[in-house]
Protein backbone atom coordinates (compact mmCIF):
# COMPACT_ATOMS: atom_id res chain seq x y z
CA UNK A 1 0.00 0.00 0.00
CA UNK A 2 1.72 3.46 -0.69
CA UNK A 3 1.87 6.07 2.25
CA UNK A 4 -1.51 7.42 1.02
CA UNK A 5 -3.23 4.30 1.30
CA UNK A 6 -1.80 3.55 4.56
CA UNK A 7 -3.29 6.80 5.94
CA UNK A 8 -6.32 6.26 4.82
CA UNK A 9 -6.40 2.30 6.37
CA UNK A 10 -5.56 3.60 9.43
CA UNK A 11 -7.79 6.27 9.59
CA UNK A 12 -10.74 4.38 9.55
CA UNK A 13 -9.36 1.44 12.02
CA UNK A 14 -10.51 2.85 15.37
CA UNK A 15 -14.31 2.68 14.66
CA UNK A 16 -14.33 -0.60 13.13
CA UNK A 17 -11.70 -3.52 14.02
CA UNK A 18 -10.28 -1.21 17.12
CA UNK A 19 -13.63 -0.69 18.57
CA UNK A 20 -13.46 -3.74 21.25
CA UNK A 21 -9.70 -2.52 21.92
CA UNK A 22 -10.50 0.91 22.36
CA UNK A 23 -13.56 0.24 24.73
CA UNK A 24 -11.23 -2.36 26.61
CA UNK A 25 -8.31 0.66 26.63
CA UNK A 26 -10.84 3.21 28.07
CA UNK A 27 -11.83 0.84 30.77
CA UNK A 28 -8.11 -0.05 31.54
CA UNK A 29 -7.28 3.88 31.91
CA UNK A 30 -9.25 4.13 34.93
CA UNK A 31 -7.40 1.17 36.48
CA UNK A 32 -4.32 1.72 39.06
CA UNK A 33 -1.11 2.62 36.95
CA UNK A 34 -0.08 -0.68 38.59
CA UNK A 35 -2.89 -3.00 37.42
CA UNK A 36 -2.17 -1.24 33.19
CA UNK A 37 1.36 -2.75 33.29
CA UNK A 38 0.55 -6.20 32.60
CA UNK A 39 -2.29 -5.35 29.86
CA UNK A 40 0.27 -2.79 28.91
CA UNK A 41 3.02 -4.90 28.50
CA UNK A 42 1.10 -7.52 25.89
CA UNK A 43 -0.23 -5.05 24.10
CA UNK A 44 2.70 -3.01 23.65
CA UNK A 45 5.31 -3.16 20.34
CA UNK A 46 6.68 0.27 19.30
CA UNK A 47 8.81 1.01 22.44
CA UNK A 48 10.36 -2.41 22.45
CA UNK A 49 11.34 -2.01 18.73
CA UNK A 50 12.62 1.50 19.99
CA UNK A 51 14.96 -0.03 22.72
CA UNK A 52 16.00 -2.56 20.20
CA UNK A 53 17.63 0.22 17.98
CA UNK A 54 19.38 1.95 20.61
CA UNK A 55 20.79 -0.97 22.53
CA UNK A 56 23.58 -1.96 19.75
CA UNK A 57 27.19 -1.92 20.26
CA UNK A 58 27.16 2.05 20.83
CA UNK A 59 25.69 1.66 23.55
CA UNK A 60 27.73 -0.71 24.89
CA UNK A 61 30.89 1.21 24.26
CA UNK A 62 29.67 4.31 25.73
CA UNK A 63 28.07 2.42 29.27
CA UNK A 64 31.55 0.25 28.88
CA UNK A 65 33.63 3.44 28.82
CA UNK A 66 31.79 5.77 31.54
CA UNK A 67 32.21 3.04 34.50
CA UNK A 68 35.89 2.40 33.74
CA UNK A 69 37.14 5.74 33.21
CA UNK A 70 34.71 7.87 35.39
CA UNK A 71 33.60 4.86 37.74
CA UNK A 72 30.38 5.74 39.20
CA UNK A 73 30.20 9.64 38.81
CA UNK A 74 28.65 9.76 35.21
CA UNK A 75 25.88 7.06 35.84
CA UNK A 76 23.44 10.12 35.23
CA UNK A 77 24.57 10.71 31.82
CA UNK A 78 22.40 7.72 29.43
CA UNK A 79 19.50 8.74 31.22
CA UNK A 80 18.99 11.77 31.08
CA UNK A 81 19.98 11.57 27.48
CA UNK A 82 17.06 9.29 27.16
CA UNK A 83 14.82 11.45 28.85
CA UNK A 84 15.86 13.92 26.24
CA UNK A 85 14.72 11.74 23.49
CA UNK A 86 11.65 10.79 24.35
CA UNK A 87 10.47 14.10 25.06
CA UNK A 88 10.99 14.05 21.06
CA UNK A 89 9.32 10.69 21.09
CA UNK A 90 6.21 11.28 22.93
CA UNK A 91 5.56 14.38 20.46
CA UNK A 92 6.05 12.28 17.50
CA UNK A 93 3.59 9.45 18.75
CA UNK A 94 0.49 12.44 19.64
CA UNK A 95 0.76 14.25 15.99
CA UNK A 96 1.21 10.29 14.54
CA UNK A 97 -1.80 8.89 16.83
CA UNK A 98 -3.96 12.07 16.37
CA UNK A 99 -3.69 12.25 12.65
CA UNK A 100 -3.22 9.19 11.31
CA UNK A 101 -0.42 10.53 8.80
CA UNK A 102 2.68 9.43 7.56
CA UNK A 103 5.39 10.99 9.50
CA UNK A 104 7.37 11.87 5.77
CA UNK A 105 4.84 13.34 4.37
CA UNK A 106 3.73 15.71 7.28
CA UNK A 107 6.71 17.11 7.79
CA UNK A 108 7.00 17.86 3.92
CA UNK A 109 3.43 19.03 3.35
CA UNK A 110 3.29 20.99 6.74
CA UNK A 111 7.12 22.18 7.21
CA UNK A 112 9.21 22.05 4.62
CA UNK A 113 10.08 19.41 1.64
CA UNK A 114 13.82 19.57 2.12
CA UNK A 115 14.06 18.86 5.61
CA UNK A 116 11.57 16.02 4.90
CA UNK A 117 13.82 14.16 2.05
CA UNK A 118 16.46 15.13 4.32
CA UNK A 119 15.49 13.64 7.45
CA UNK A 120 14.84 10.70 5.34
CA UNK A 121 17.62 10.37 3.52
CA UNK A 122 20.10 10.48 6.72
CA UNK A 123 17.43 7.91 8.50
CA UNK A 124 17.98 5.71 5.49
CA UNK A 125 22.12 6.05 4.86
CA UNK A 126 22.99 6.06 8.54
CA UNK A 127 21.14 2.67 8.70
CA UNK A 128 23.45 1.27 6.61
CA UNK A 129 26.79 2.49 7.79
CA UNK A 130 26.17 1.92 11.03
CA UNK A 131 25.89 -1.66 10.06
CA UNK A 132 29.36 -1.79 8.61
CA UNK A 133 30.28 -1.23 12.47
CA UNK A 134 27.52 -3.89 13.85
CA UNK A 135 28.22 -6.99 11.71
CA UNK A 136 31.87 -6.92 12.65
CA UNK A 137 30.99 -6.68 16.14
CA UNK A 138 28.01 -9.56 16.15
CA UNK A 139 30.38 -11.98 14.53
CA UNK A 140 33.25 -11.11 16.64
CA UNK A 141 30.21 -12.14 19.71
CA UNK A 142 29.50 -15.15 17.55
CA UNK A 143 33.15 -16.23 17.61
CA UNK A 144 33.48 -15.87 20.83
CA UNK A 145 30.54 -18.45 21.82
CA UNK A 146 31.88 -20.86 19.49
CA UNK A 147 35.31 -20.59 20.94
CA UNK A 148 34.21 -20.99 24.03
CA UNK A 149 31.63 -23.50 23.79
CA UNK A 150 33.35 -25.81 21.28
CA UNK A 151 37.06 -24.84 21.42
CA UNK A 152 36.82 -24.48 17.48
CA UNK A 153 38.74 -21.07 16.69
CA UNK A 154 41.56 -19.73 14.15
CA UNK A 155 44.21 -18.65 16.43
CA UNK A 156 46.00 -16.20 13.35
CA UNK A 157 43.62 -12.79 13.54
CA UNK A 158 45.62 -11.13 10.45
CA UNK A 159 45.15 -14.60 7.98
CA UNK A 160 42.63 -14.82 5.30
CA UNK A 161 41.06 -17.52 6.43
CA UNK A 162 39.73 -15.51 9.55
CA UNK A 163 38.34 -13.04 7.50
CA UNK A 164 36.82 -15.33 5.25
CA UNK A 165 35.42 -16.98 8.73
CA UNK A 166 34.15 -13.63 10.12
CA UNK A 167 32.14 -12.95 6.54
CA UNK A 168 30.72 -16.35 6.89
CA UNK A 169 29.39 -15.39 10.33
CA UNK A 170 28.63 -12.51 9.13
CA UNK A 171 26.28 -13.89 6.78
CA UNK A 172 24.40 -16.41 8.94
CA UNK A 173 23.82 -12.96 11.29
CA UNK A 174 22.35 -11.24 7.86
CA UNK A 175 20.08 -14.07 6.95
CA UNK A 176 18.65 -14.21 10.21
CA UNK A 177 18.20 -10.84 10.42
CA UNK A 178 17.15 -10.39 6.71
CA UNK A 179 14.50 -13.18 7.06
CA UNK A 180 13.37 -11.46 10.53
CA UNK A 181 12.60 -8.19 8.64
CA UNK A 182 11.61 -10.05 5.51
CA UNK A 183 8.80 -12.15 7.98
CA UNK A 184 7.73 -8.21 9.83
CA UNK A 185 7.34 -6.09 7.05
CA UNK A 186 5.21 -8.33 4.90
CA UNK A 187 1.47 -6.06 5.77
CA UNK A 188 0.20 -8.67 3.65
CA UNK A 189 -1.54 -12.02 5.08
CA UNK A 190 -0.25 -13.15 8.12
CA UNK A 191 1.73 -9.89 8.92
CA UNK A 192 -0.09 -9.43 12.14
CA UNK A 193 1.08 -12.76 13.37
CA UNK A 194 4.95 -11.84 12.13
CA UNK A 195 4.49 -8.72 13.90
CA UNK A 196 3.53 -10.18 17.40
CA UNK A 197 6.43 -13.09 17.35
CA UNK A 198 9.00 -10.38 16.57
CA UNK A 199 8.00 -7.69 19.08
CA UNK A 200 7.74 -10.52 21.43
CA UNK A 201 11.03 -12.20 20.48
CA UNK A 202 12.05 -8.24 21.20
CA UNK A 203 10.52 -8.19 24.70
CA UNK A 204 11.91 -11.39 25.64
CA UNK A 205 15.49 -10.47 23.99
CA UNK A 206 15.31 -7.22 25.58
CA UNK A 207 14.42 -9.19 29.33
CA UNK A 208 17.39 -11.49 28.70
CA UNK A 209 19.85 -8.85 27.95
CA UNK A 210 18.75 -7.22 31.20
CA UNK A 211 19.16 -10.33 33.33
CA UNK A 212 22.65 -10.72 31.43
CA UNK A 213 24.17 -7.96 33.11
CA UNK A 214 22.45 -7.81 36.02
CA UNK A 215 23.63 -11.45 36.90
CA UNK A 216 27.24 -9.85 36.64
CA UNK A 217 26.05 -6.28 38.74
CA UNK A 218 24.58 -8.89 41.51
CA UNK A 219 27.38 -11.00 41.30
CA UNK A 220 30.00 -8.47 41.73
CA UNK A 221 27.83 -6.76 44.45
CA UNK A 222 27.79 -10.45 46.32
CA UNK A 223 31.43 -10.56 46.33
CA UNK A 224 31.72 -6.76 48.09
CA UNK A 225 32.69 -5.19 44.73
CA UNK A 226 29.76 -2.76 44.31
CA UNK A 227 29.56 0.83 46.51
CA UNK A 228 25.80 1.73 46.40
CA UNK A 229 26.36 4.53 48.28
CA UNK A 230 28.61 5.82 45.29
CA UNK A 231 25.82 4.10 42.50
CA UNK A 232 23.18 6.31 43.69
CA UNK A 233 25.13 9.21 44.02
CA UNK A 234 26.10 8.88 40.29
CA UNK A 235 22.74 9.43 39.45
CA UNK A 236 22.48 12.66 40.71
CA UNK A 237 23.80 15.03 37.90
CA UNK A 238 25.83 17.13 40.80
CA UNK A 239 28.72 17.22 38.89
CA UNK A 240 30.04 17.84 35.20
CA UNK A 241 33.47 16.70 34.03
CA UNK A 242 36.27 19.54 33.46
CA UNK A 243 38.43 17.69 31.01
CA UNK A 244 37.85 17.18 27.31
CA UNK A 245 37.90 13.23 27.53
CA UNK A 246 35.07 13.47 30.14
CA UNK A 247 32.79 16.54 28.65
CA UNK A 248 33.53 14.37 25.19
CA UNK A 249 31.61 11.41 26.30
CA UNK A 250 28.97 13.36 28.05
CA UNK A 251 28.42 15.69 25.05
CA UNK A 252 27.94 12.13 22.58
CA UNK A 253 25.99 10.46 25.16
CA UNK A 254 23.77 13.00 25.63
CA UNK A 255 23.36 13.45 21.39
CA UNK A 256 22.97 9.85 20.87
CA UNK A 257 20.55 8.04 22.83
CA UNK A 258 17.98 8.47 20.28
CA UNK A 259 19.27 8.12 16.51
CA UNK A 260 17.84 9.51 13.51
CA UNK A 261 17.08 6.60 12.15
CA UNK A 262 15.13 5.99 15.60
CA UNK A 263 13.02 8.61 14.85
CA UNK A 264 12.26 7.93 11.81
CA UNK A 265 10.91 4.44 11.70
CA UNK A 266 8.96 5.06 15.05
CA UNK A 267 5.99 6.81 13.51
CA UNK A 268 5.52 3.62 11.17
CA UNK A 269 5.31 1.27 13.43
CA UNK A 270 2.87 3.03 15.43
CA UNK A 271 0.52 2.82 11.78
CA UNK A 272 1.41 -0.39 10.88
CA UNK A 273 -0.22 -1.56 14.28
CA UNK A 274 -2.71 0.37 13.57
CA UNK A 275 -3.01 2.08 17.13
CA UNK A 276 -5.44 5.31 16.89
CA UNK A 277 -6.00 8.64 19.47
CA UNK A 278 -7.41 5.73 21.98
CA UNK A 279 -3.79 4.28 22.05
CA UNK A 280 -2.58 7.05 23.04
CA UNK A 281 -1.86 6.71 27.07
CA UNK A 282 -0.60 3.08 25.81
CA UNK A 283 2.04 4.47 23.49
CA UNK A 284 3.54 6.73 26.48
CA UNK A 285 3.54 3.29 28.63
CA UNK A 286 4.92 1.46 25.59
CA UNK A 287 8.20 4.14 24.97
CA UNK A 288 8.37 3.69 28.87
CA UNK A 289 8.21 0.00 29.10
CA UNK A 290 9.73 -1.05 25.99
CA UNK A 291 12.99 1.67 25.93
CA UNK A 292 13.32 4.12 29.04
CA UNK A 293 13.29 1.22 31.41
CA UNK A 294 15.80 -1.51 29.34
CA UNK A 295 18.13 1.07 27.99
CA UNK A 296 18.72 2.55 31.59
CA UNK A 297 18.99 -0.78 33.04
CA UNK A 298 20.95 -2.08 30.72
CA UNK A 299 23.66 1.27 30.31
CA UNK A 300 23.79 1.80 33.90
CA UNK A 301 24.25 -2.47 34.69
CA UNK A 302 27.28 -2.24 32.38
CA UNK A 303 28.70 0.97 33.64
CA UNK A 304 28.15 -0.28 37.05
CA UNK A 305 30.24 -3.61 36.35
CA UNK A 306 33.24 -1.48 34.34
CA UNK A 307 33.36 0.93 37.46
CA UNK A 308 33.69 -1.84 39.91
CA UNK A 309 36.20 -3.76 37.58
CA UNK A 310 38.38 -1.24 36.04
CA UNK A 311 38.07 2.32 37.72
CA UNK A 312 41.52 3.04 39.07
CA UNK A 313 42.93 0.52 36.89
CA UNK A 314 45.72 1.44 34.13
CA UNK A 315 43.67 -0.79 31.36
CA UNK A 316 42.49 0.53 27.86
CA UNK A 317 38.90 0.99 27.92
CA UNK A 318 38.01 3.47 25.96
CA UNK A 319 36.65 2.93 22.15
CA UNK A 320 37.20 -0.80 22.96
CA UNK A 321 34.82 -3.75 24.03
CA UNK A 322 37.12 -6.98 24.02
CA UNK A 323 35.88 -10.49 24.80
CA UNK A 324 39.54 -10.24 26.87
CA UNK A 325 38.05 -7.26 28.28
CA UNK A 326 34.80 -8.12 29.01
CA UNK A 327 35.86 -11.47 30.55
CA UNK A 328 38.12 -10.04 33.17
CA UNK A 329 35.07 -7.52 33.69
CA UNK A 330 32.97 -10.75 34.59
CA UNK A 331 35.12 -12.79 36.40
CA UNK A 332 35.98 -9.87 38.46
CA UNK A 333 32.44 -9.86 39.73
CA UNK A 334 33.01 -13.96 40.97
CA UNK A 335 31.85 -15.72 37.87
CA UNK A 336 33.62 -18.45 36.35
CA UNK A 337 35.64 -17.88 33.12
CA UNK A 338 32.89 -19.80 30.68
CA UNK A 339 29.75 -18.22 32.23
CA UNK A 340 31.56 -14.39 31.92
CA UNK A 341 32.78 -14.75 28.68
CA UNK A 342 29.25 -16.71 27.33
CA UNK A 343 26.82 -13.88 29.00
CA UNK A 344 29.22 -11.52 27.57
CA UNK A 345 28.82 -12.29 23.89
CA UNK A 346 25.21 -13.42 23.99
CA UNK A 347 24.34 -9.96 25.58
CA UNK A 348 26.24 -7.91 23.23
CA UNK A 349 25.38 -10.11 20.18
CA UNK A 350 21.38 -9.81 21.32
CA UNK A 351 21.89 -6.02 21.42
CA UNK A 352 23.92 -6.06 18.01
CA UNK A 353 21.20 -8.22 16.15
CA UNK A 354 18.58 -6.33 17.41
CA UNK A 355 19.74 -2.95 16.05
CA UNK A 356 20.31 -4.46 12.45
CA UNK A 357 17.04 -6.06 12.17
CA UNK A 358 15.74 -2.23 12.83
CA UNK A 359 18.22 -1.03 10.98
CA UNK A 360 16.11 -2.75 8.09
CA UNK A 361 13.01 -2.06 8.80
CA UNK A 362 14.29 1.77 8.74
CA UNK A 363 15.73 1.46 5.10
CA UNK A 364 12.44 -0.05 3.99
CA UNK A 365 10.15 2.29 5.58
CA UNK A 366 12.02 5.30 4.14
CA UNK A 367 12.26 3.72 0.61
CA UNK A 368 9.05 3.37 0.51
CA UNK A 369 8.05 6.93 2.07
CA UNK A 370 10.27 9.22 -0.42
CA UNK A 371 9.53 7.10 -3.53
CA UNK A 372 5.44 6.09 -2.56
CA UNK A 373 6.05 2.06 -2.67
CA UNK A 374 3.29 0.06 -1.66
CA UNK A 375 4.65 -1.82 1.92
CA UNK A 376 3.62 -5.13 0.67
CA UNK A 377 5.63 -4.52 -2.84
CA UNK A 378 9.23 -6.94 -3.88
CA UNK A 379 10.48 -2.83 -3.92
CA UNK A 380 9.78 -2.57 -0.42
CA UNK A 381 11.22 -5.86 0.79
CA UNK A 382 14.32 -5.08 -1.73
CA UNK A 383 15.13 -1.74 0.10
CA UNK A 384 14.67 -4.05 3.64
CA UNK A 385 18.02 -5.62 2.32
CA UNK A 386 19.75 -2.15 1.41
CA UNK A 387 22.27 -2.42 4.61
CA UNK A 388 23.20 -5.92 2.97
CA UNK A 389 26.49 -4.45 2.14
CA UNK A 390 27.17 -4.00 5.46
CA UNK A 391 28.44 -7.31 5.97
CA UNK A 392 31.85 -6.86 4.43
CA UNK A 393 32.23 -4.48 7.33
CA UNK A 394 34.21 -7.23 8.93
CA UNK A 395 36.88 -6.77 6.12
CA UNK A 396 37.05 -3.05 5.79
CA UNK A 397 35.23 -1.27 8.98
CA UNK A 398 38.99 -1.02 10.58
CA UNK A 399 40.34 0.62 7.55
CA UNK A 400 37.12 2.74 6.43
CA UNK A 401 35.32 3.53 9.81
CA UNK A 402 37.24 6.67 10.40
CA UNK A 403 36.41 8.33 6.93
CA UNK A 404 32.55 7.36 7.30
CA UNK A 405 31.95 7.82 11.15
CA UNK A 406 32.79 11.82 10.82
CA UNK A 407 30.79 12.69 8.04
CA UNK A 408 28.05 10.28 9.07
CA UNK A 409 28.32 11.46 12.66
CA UNK A 410 27.76 14.95 11.69
CA UNK A 411 25.26 15.27 8.79
CA UNK A 412 23.23 13.04 10.81
CA UNK A 413 23.72 14.68 14.30
CA UNK A 414 22.69 18.26 12.34
CA UNK A 415 19.91 16.56 10.68
CA UNK A 416 18.41 15.16 13.93
CA UNK A 417 18.26 18.56 16.13
CA UNK A 418 16.81 20.48 12.22
CA UNK A 419 13.90 17.20 12.61
CA UNK A 420 13.22 17.80 16.40
CA UNK A 421 12.88 21.51 15.25
CA UNK A 422 10.08 20.28 12.44
CA UNK A 423 8.33 18.24 15.00
CA UNK A 424 7.99 21.25 17.31
CA UNK A 425 6.30 23.65 14.35
CA UNK A 426 3.96 20.73 13.94
CA UNK A 427 3.23 20.22 17.49
CA UNK A 428 2.08 24.27 17.29
CA UNK A 429 0.16 24.31 13.96
CA UNK A 430 -3.48 24.02 14.48
CA UNK A 431 -4.20 23.36 10.22
CA UNK A 432 -2.10 20.00 11.11
CA UNK A 433 -3.40 18.75 14.75
CA UNK A 434 -6.44 20.79 14.69
CA UNK A 435 -8.35 20.28 18.36
CA UNK A 436 -5.33 17.78 19.51
CA UNK A 437 -3.11 21.04 19.29
CA UNK A 438 -1.63 21.54 23.08
CA UNK A 439 -3.30 24.68 24.47
CA UNK A 440 -2.22 27.07 27.12
CA UNK A 441 -0.27 25.82 29.71
CA UNK A 442 0.34 22.63 28.40
CA UNK A 443 1.39 23.95 25.28
CA UNK A 444 4.01 26.40 26.90
CA UNK A 445 5.39 23.03 28.67
CA UNK A 446 5.75 20.68 25.69
CA UNK A 447 7.05 24.02 23.82
CA UNK A 448 9.85 24.98 26.68
CA UNK A 449 10.82 20.95 26.95
CA UNK A 450 11.04 20.55 23.10
CA UNK A 451 13.50 23.48 23.10
CA UNK A 452 15.71 22.10 25.79
CA UNK A 453 16.07 19.34 23.76
CA UNK A 454 17.03 20.91 20.92
CA UNK A 455 19.32 22.73 22.36
CA UNK A 456 21.16 20.16 24.18
CA UNK A 457 21.16 17.85 20.82
CA UNK A 458 22.45 20.77 18.93
CA UNK A 459 25.38 21.67 21.81
CA UNK A 460 26.04 17.78 21.60
CA UNK A 461 26.73 17.34 18.50
CA UNK A 462 28.41 20.80 17.24
CA UNK A 463 30.81 20.27 20.57
CA UNK A 464 31.46 16.56 19.30
CA UNK A 465 32.07 17.47 15.64
CA UNK A 466 34.50 20.16 16.53
CA UNK A 467 36.64 17.60 18.55
CA UNK A 468 36.84 15.11 15.82
CA UNK A 469 37.89 17.73 13.35
CA UNK A 470 40.51 18.67 15.57
CA UNK A 471 39.16 22.02 16.25
CA UNK A 472 39.03 21.41 20.27
CA UNK A 473 42.28 19.68 21.77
Amino acid sequence: MTTTQLDEQTSSTEPSAHSDEALMLQALSKKPWYARIPKYVKLSGPGWLQGAMTLGGGSAVTSLTIGALFGYELLWVQPVAMIIGCIMLFALSHQTLQTQKSPFESMKKHVNAPIAWGWAIAAFASSIIWGFAHYPLSAGMLEEIIVVSTGFGIEDENSLTRDLYLLFLALIIWAGCAFTAWKYGDHGKGQSNAVVIFETGIKILSSLIVIAFAWVVISASLNGKIDWSAVMAGYIPSSFPSDKQGVTVVMAALGSAVGINMTFIYGYTLLHKKWTPSHAELSRYDIGLGLVIPYVLVTSLISIAAAGAFFGSDMDIQGKLSPTQAGTLFMSAGLDEFTSRMIFAFGILGMAVGSLVMHMLCCGSAAAAMFNWPENSLKYKIALLAPTPAVLGVFVWSSMGAYVVLPTSAICGFLLPIAYIGWAILNNKKSYLGNAMPTGNKRLFINIAMLLCIVTVLSSVTYSTLVKIGYIS
